[in-house]
């Protein structure tokens, strides 16, 4: 019997060190390989059976894949700068965690995937990253590619379980973009009013709205307000107590917001399209960049609708000195990868804006004058206003961030 086992023991051995060998490299077995990280782009699972509350980059700016990426970017007070990147995270991170060195970084693919010299800042509530280039402008015609790095840690101390990888590409020659205008403390709300906000039974606004007027001036009902919302005001005269929200200090910061954020769109120069269609736009496709009308007749968009095309990171700024129409069953359709939140209708005029009925809405509403939408009509936007705003059994839904 001995001599029966003995020749087959070396050769058992060996075939198990292969198989061993076979399964790590195959990540199998419980080896090392499935703990190897793998990248992950922005907005996907931190990794797979990733806990939920594991911090991760919920979007990015340039987006995963964006092309045409401009140079350069105009922003508030036709500063003209170097373009400049930004991580969401899906919650509050540890400042002193994300860095230009070893953390938040971008690399010119062109240069042997050197890193970009440039600095990083978080926004008040550590939940947006912004990684500004040192150059006066990105390189054109040229890949990119930013990581956010497993040194990233969140406020609790827990690092991102995988690397938060995303490229792009920048325009073939040096160009300047429109950088979206900054909302502020206003974007903490779905609608604001400088005066007051009023409905006819049933609306939905899917979020919280603000009114720096009395609050007795305010007719839209708590059930009308939905996903979590409250209405914010000034006062206690809001007749509801169930969904108000007194804070007058930071509904006077948010309408300080809202007036510098008409005061910006409102101000930017140069456009790239100036009295398009003498007014009239219904049927047009809009490609990304500054627009402005200066006649009285202001701008009209018949039941044609109209198409807003472009990148994901692309900005639309309308200025329109007079009124804004939007006649009933109107569509305003996003193609591209075009985003509601970089779409701003800046208005003017006496009536201000005036949607029809049974309008398709997209974008962000900046006005002097009012806004008032007519019967069954959706916004997926925001809406702001000086004077009140009036709805009227709409919907009002707020842009991805």
């Amino acid at each position: 019997m001995n001599k029966f086992e003995s020749p087959f023991k070396p050769l058992t051995w060996f075939m198990a060190l292969l198989l061993s060998a076979f399964l790590v490299a195959c990540g199998g077995g419980g080896g090392g390989g499935e703990n190897v990280p793998a990248n992950v782009v922005p907005g996907a699972a931190g990794s797979p059976g990733a806990a939920a509350t594991n911090p991760t980059v919920n979007s990015s700016a340039p987006a995963s894949g964006a092309t045409n990426v401009p140079t350069t970017i105009k922003s508030t007070g036709n500063i003209v700068s170097v373009k400049t990147l930004t991580a969401t995270f899906s919650g509050a991170m540890d400042p002193a965690t994300i860095t230009p060195v070893g953390t938040f970084t971008l690399k010119n693919n062109t240069l042997a995937g050197i890193d970009v010299p440039g600095v990083v800042t978080m926004n008040g509530t550590n939940t947006i990253a912004t990684f500004t280039p040192g150059a006066a402008n990105l390189d054109a015609a040229t890949s990119y590619t930013a990581t956010i790095s497993t040194a990233a840690k969140n406020a609790g101390g827990t690092a991102i379980p995988n690397p938060v990888v995303w490229s792009f590409t920048t325009a073939a020659v040096l160009t300047i973009g429109q950088g979206p205008v900054d909302l502020g403390a206003a974007g903490n709300f779905v609608i604001f009013s400088n005066t007051a906000i009023t409905s006819v039974f049933p609306s939905d606004v899917k979020g919280s709205i603000g009114t720096a007027g009395t609050g007795s001036d305010t007719t839209i009902t708590c059930p009308e307000i939905t996903a979590g919302g409250t209405v914010w005001s000034v006062d206690a005269t809001y007749p509801d107590a169930a969904c108000l929200t007194i804070d007058g200090p930071n509904v006077g910061i948010a309408a300080g917001a809202m007036g510098a954020a008409i005061t910006d769109a409102k101000g930017r120069t140069i456009p790239d399209f100036t009295d398009l269609g003498a007014g009239t736009i219904g049927g047009l496709v809009l490609a990304p960049g500054l627009y402005k009308w200066t006649g009285a007749g202001g701008v009209t968009i018949d039941n044609t609708g109209v198409t807003i095309t472009g990148g994901a990171d692309d900005v639309w700024i309308f200025q329109i000195d007079s009124n804004f129409t939007v006649q009933n069953n109107a569509t305003i359709t996003l193609g591209g990868a075009a985003q509601a939140k970089n779409i701003f209708w800046q208005v003017g005029g006496v009536a201000g804006a005036v949607i029809g009925s049974a309008v398709n809405f997209k974008g962000v509403i900046l006005a002097d004058s009012g806004i008032t939408l007519d019967s069954g009509s959706t916004v997926l936007g925001r809406l702001y206003s000086n004077p009140a705003i009036t709805l009227k059994t709409n919907t009002i839904t707020p842009p991805a961030p």
